[in-house]
């Protein structure tokens, strides 16, 4: 069982995945949010009782799972049903976060949390000991997302500007990697910060 969590954070096309990875190669359990949100909703639960009681029945599927698009559709550009939908989901993201963090073996463990800093922070994850944040060039964000998703400029402006700022994210940060060049070069960072972590881990 850890008890000491670091929290993972960057923006879109940051290469938080990719960190992410190089970690887990390093023997370290990664928690990751995105995979969370979809357990969290998943046929029979609490928390999709509770969306389709929100939104409605038909926003499930034959199958009984969530479906993603029509629920997107409903909460787009509708602040009151996003927050609606917020205040069923993220409680239960971070519970289940929680539960994975502490349960986790090893020195430590990753919290890979995209939207750390839109969700509120420590505030929202008091239980994060460091806050790492994979730190990018927005043109190079708006590069990768031109060529990682195949849209165009217009598309990729509004997804870097739909997340907090790159200040606001370097504002949360206990550490930082710098991820401006080949993947390659993340690794010497990473392997730094795995031996501080580990190191600050054995001192609890």
């Amino acid at each position: 069982m850890s008890d000491f969590t670091i929290g993972l954070t960057g923006g879109i096309a940051s290469g938080k995945s990719e960190v992410s990875r190089r970690f887990e190669a390093l023997g370290i359990v990664v928690a990751d949010a995105d995979v969370a949100a979809r357990d969290v909703v998943a046929p029979g639960s609490p928390a999709l009782a509770r969306i389709v009681e929100r939104f409605g029945v038909d926003i499930v599927q034959a199958d009984g799972t969530l479906d993603r698009a029509l629920l997107r559709q409903r909460v787009f550009a509708n602040d009151d049903k996003r927050r609606a939908l917020e205040a069923i989901t993220h409680p239960a993201i971070r519970r289940r976060m929680m539960d994975i963090c502490f349960a986790a073996p090893g020195p430590y463990v990753i919290a890979a949390i995209p939207l750390l800093t839109e969700v509120g922070g420590r505030a929202a994850y008091p239980w994060l000991d460091r806050i790492l944040v994979v730190d990018t060039p927005v043109a190079l964000q708006h590069a990768r997302l031109l060529r990682r998703d195949n849209i165009n400029a217009e598309l990729a402006d509004r997804m870097i500007q739909a997340q907090a700022t790159r200040e606001q994210r370097l504002a949360l940060a206990d550490d930082v990697i710098v991820n401006d060049g080949h993947p390659d070069a993340l690794q010497a960072q990473v392997e730094a910060l795995d031996q501080r972590y580990r190191e600050l881990a054995s001192k609890r």
